[in-house]
C-alpha cells in the first residue's frame, strides 16, 4: 500500500486541529480598547444600555469598552461601520431592532445586509412602546386619539426617531389597526423626539418606555396606554391599548449586541458571558426600573429573531403601502 494516503490523511487532521484551536489573539481578547458602536444619538434607551453592557464588559474582561454614537439617516451611517469593520471583536454594536429588521422594508437598498454581515452576540432587553401625549385634557384615552385623527385625517402628528424605527413601525400598526391617518415626523433619536412632543412641536409619540417613564413621572407627558398584552412591570398604573378598545396593536422593542460577521467563535462567547452577567446581576433591578425587561430567559437565537422579524415587517410595511425611499 501507497504511502501517499496515510500521509494525506495525517495532514488533514493535523490541519483540522489547526483550525479549531483558538489563535493567541483570541486567547489575549481584548488586548487594548474596544469600540461599541451606536447608531443613536447619546441620551435614548439604545445609549443607556450600551453604556451599562460596557462598564460590564470593562469590569469583566479588563479593556475600555468605549461607546461611539454615530447617529443619523435611520441607522445607515453608524451601522455600515461595523459591517464593514474587522472581524476581530474590537468593533462592536448595541442596536435597536429596527436598524436589523424594519429597515430593510423602508429603504430601496441599505449600505450593509442585516442577515449576513454581523454575528449576532445576544438579545439584551425588550422594551414595552408606549403612546405619549402632551395634552392630557384633549387625549385623556385612546379613544380620544382616534377621535381627533379620525376628525381630522393626516394632520395628528407623532415624532419617532427615524424612518423605520420602532417608533415608526408603531405608528404604523396603530394606523393599520384603527383604520387612522396619522402625521409622521422622524428625528434622528429617540431623545429629540421627546423633547419636541414636551415642546409642543408635536401631538404624540409611540416610544419605548425607558425614553418616556421619566417624562410621565415628572408629568411632562401623560400615558395614553401600552402596546402590549399586558401592563408593563415597571409602570403598572399604565393601561394597555386592548383596554382602551383598541386591539391588535402590540409591539415590543428590542435591543441586541452585535460583532461583524465572521467574528471567532470564542471572542463572541466571551461577549455573550457578560452581557448575560449584567442582565442576571445588580443591574436587572436598575433595567427593570426605567422600563426594560432582560431577555435572559428568551432561547431563540438573535440571527432567527432578525430573520423572522423581517417578514413580519415587511407585511406590515406592505399593508400600510408605505413605498421604500
Amino acid at each position: 500500500m501507497s504511502l501517499a494516503r496515510p500521509l494525506f490523511v495525517a495532514l488533514v487532521a493535523a490541519s483540522s486541529l489547526v483550525v479549531a484551536t483558538p489563535s493567541p489573539a483570541q486567547d489575549n481578547y481584548p488586548n487594548h480598547p474596544v469600540k461599541v458602536v451606536v447608531a443613536l444619538p447619546a441620551g435614548g434607551s439604545v445609549d443607556m444600555v450600551a453604556r451599562l453592557l460596557s462598564q460590564q464588559l470593562a469590569t469583566d474582561l479588563g479593556q475600555p469598552f468605549v461607546v461611539d454614537n454615530k447617529a443619523g439617516a435611520s441607522g445607515q451611517i453608524g451601522t455600515p461601520v461595523v459591517a464593514k469593520a474587522a472581524p476581530d471583536g474590537y468593533t462592536l454594536m448595541v442596536s435597536p431592532a429596527s436598524f436589523l429588521t424594519t429597515n430593510k422594508s423602508i429603504f430601496k437598498t441599505l449600505p450593509y445586509n442585516p442577515e449576513t454581515d454581523f454575528a449576532p452576540v445576544t438579545k439584551l432587553v425588550n422594551q414595552a412602546m408606549v403612546l405619549v401625549v402632551r395634552d392630557k385634557t384633549r387625549f385623556a384615552t385612546v379613544g380620544d386619539v382616534l377621535a381627533a385623527a379620525k376628525a381630522n385625517p393626516g394632520k395628528l402628528s407623532y415624532a419617532s426617531s427615524g424612518d423605520g424605527s420602532p417608533q415608526h413601525l408603531a405608528g404604523l400598526m396603530f394606523e393599520s389597526r384603527t383604520g387612522a391617518k396619522l402625521l409622521h415626523v422622524p428625528y434622528k433619536g429617540g431623545a429629540p423626539a421627546i423633547t419636541d412632543l414636551i415642546g409642543g412641536v408635536v401631538d404624540m409619540a409611540f416610544a419605548p418606555l425607558p425614553e418616556a417613564l421619566p417624562h410621565i413621572k415628572a408629568g411632562k407627558l401623560h400615558p395614553v396606554g401600552v402596546l402590549s398584552e399586558k401592563r408593563a412591570v415597571s409602570a403598572p398604573d399604565i393601561p394597555t391599548l386592548r383596554e382602551g378598545g383598541v386591539d391588535n396593536v402590540v409591539l415590543s422593542a428590542w435591543i441586541g449586541l452585535l460583532a461583524p460577521a465572521k467574528t471567532p467563535q470564542p471572542i463572541l462567547d466571551r461577549l455573550n458571558k457578560s452581557a448575560k452577567t449584567l442582565l442576571e446581576g445588580d443591574s436587572k433591578a436598575k433595567l427593570l426600573e426605567v422600563g426594560m425587561e432582560p431577555a435572559t430567559s428568551e432561547t431563540k437565537p438573535l440571527g432567527q429573531v432578525i430573520a423572522e422579524e423581517i417578514r413580519i415587517h415587511a407585511e406590515l410595511v406592505k399593508a400600510a403601502g408605505l413605498v421604500p425611499q
